[in-house]
């Protein structure tokens, strides 16, 4: 047994997931900061937070893991505390508490008053829009909802989050001023669901509003669109997009499937003709409007039939940006009661070919961009290159810019004109402008 010395503490948050994660342990740090503590994300400290996602298989296994990992580590006498919180402890608490009892203590998703008090420390309500950023310094994710009332049939998360609340619009003009007073350039506005946005506050859809106001917000360059749901789309927001430069070209919009079979199973709300007269009207709208979807393969009862058809769906559609996922069983969600009956090696073989299709449309279309310049952001430096993304690409997810760093020199979080001189299906080679 080892002596405690009378060493400052320091917190380490560690943080799983998605970008809502990250925007909760920041938040999390903030309130840490404004009390004092010695706060850090995921470097060293005696302290760990560790904020986990319950979303599916994968991401809890990666959550346990790195529970069981610190937990061994305050076992050794590395760290003397760990504390778990988010999604995972939200959904399994009691199942962890017997099974990884050596936890200091679970919070779920909205226990953070009780998180900052077994960390010594006050929940500070004036604290609005106070984070410490986790991101590169030139965008942050701005969280305008929590929660969701959709009742789709695969997904957990009303289950972790729970109902669909809406952040009022002048709070977020508050915390998006002091982001962009922090030199923060592009937001990326996040929630499970953007298109509800406002239905709870304000008694209709207030998405378009709330982009009116943040395009006032001086500093920031770029908003960004996550997560919208298809059905019940405020098309008003379209109108925003193209008459605001601020507001990215941009839509992430999870389609999930197009079989009007599968697409009823997982209560969606919505059918193949409707879905694809959606994305005809963003496309008339803003013809130079990139579209992010994901999707799902092996969903109980995807037949081969069903898959062809969303195979089709994908050629025709020629969406600029997809992401495809296997589906999860996840218990006490709705499908959870169906028989998971596609077997794993399929659903992993149907990811694949819908990815492969995605790429060779994606490099298609880059194609297409040899020749043309871009306003791009600088994100960071790797190698010998410039890495950066135009307002079509959203960090971490999508195409990035490499220019050449022995020929230019550039800031990260700064802006650049380039042309591109060569693409690949992911990456698109630059050479700056002047």
């Amino acid at each position: 047994m080892r002596t405690k010395s009378l060493k400052k503490n320091k917190i380490n948050v560690v943080t799983l997931g998605c970008s809502k994660n990250v925007y909760d342990s920041e938040v999390l740090m903030g309130q840490l900061k404004a009390n004092g503590k010695d706060v850090a994300h995921e470097e060293e400290g005696n302290i760990v937070v560790i904020n986990t996602c319950g979303f599916i298989n994968n991401a809890k296994e990666e959550s346990v893991n790195t529970i069981l990992e610190y937990v061994k580590k305050k076992d050794e006498g590395d760290v003397d505390k760990v504390f778990v919180t988010g999604c995972l402890s939200e959904r399994y608490k009691p199942d962890l508490v017997k099974e990884i009892p050596n936890v200091d203590a679970y919070f779920g998703t909205t226990e953070l008053p009780g998180l900052l008090k077994a960390l010594g420390a006050d929940y500070k309500h004036e604290l609005i829009g106070e984070r410490l950023t986790t991101t590169p310094k030139n965008y942050a994710y701005l969280k305008i909802a929590e929660g969701c009332d959709r009742p789709c049939s695969f997904c957990a998360i009303p289950l972790m989050r729970g109902k669909h609340e809406s952040k009022p619009i002048e709070d977020l003009v508050i915390e998006a001023e002091k982001l962009a007073a922090n030199g923060v350039k592009e937001l990326i506005l996040i929630a499970q669901d953007l298109t509800y946005y406002g239905l709870d506050l304000y008694k209709k859809r207030n998405l378009a509003e709330l982009l009116e106001a943040l395009v006032k917000v001086e500093g920031v360059e770029w908003i960004r669109l996550h997560y919208a749901f298809p059905t019940g789309f405020p098309l008003d927001v379209l109108d925003v997009m193209k008459r605001e430069p601020k507001v990215c070209n941009y839509l992430d919009i999870p389609l999930q499937h197009i079989s009007d079979s599968i697409l009823k199973s997982m209560r969606r709300g919505t059918t193949k003709e409707k879905t694809t007269k959606l994305i005809s009207q963003f496309r008339e709208a803003v013809p130079e409007m990139t579209i992010r979807t994901t999707l799902i393969v092996g969903y109980p009862g995807e037949t081969e039939e069903h898959f062809q058809e969303l195979k089709q769906w994908v050629v025709d559609m020629r969406f600029e940006r997809l992401g495809c996922f296997t589906y999860s069983h996840e218990e006490n969600t709705h499908a959870y009661n169906l028989e998971d009956d596609v077997p794993e090696e399929v659903k992993i073989d149907r990811a694949n070919q819908i990815m492969e299709i995605q790429s060779q449309i994606s490099w298609e279309l880059n194609q297409q961009k040899i020749g043309a310049t871009f306003k791009v952001v600088i994100d960071r430096k790797e190698g010998n290159y410039f890495v950066g993304r135009t307002e079509f690409d959203s960090p971490d997810v999508d195409n990035e810019v490499l220019i050449d760093a022995t020929k230019t020199y550039l800031k990260t979080g700064e802006f650049a004109t380039v042309k591109i001189i060569e693409a690949e299906d992911f990456d698109l080679y630059a050479e700056v402008v002047n």
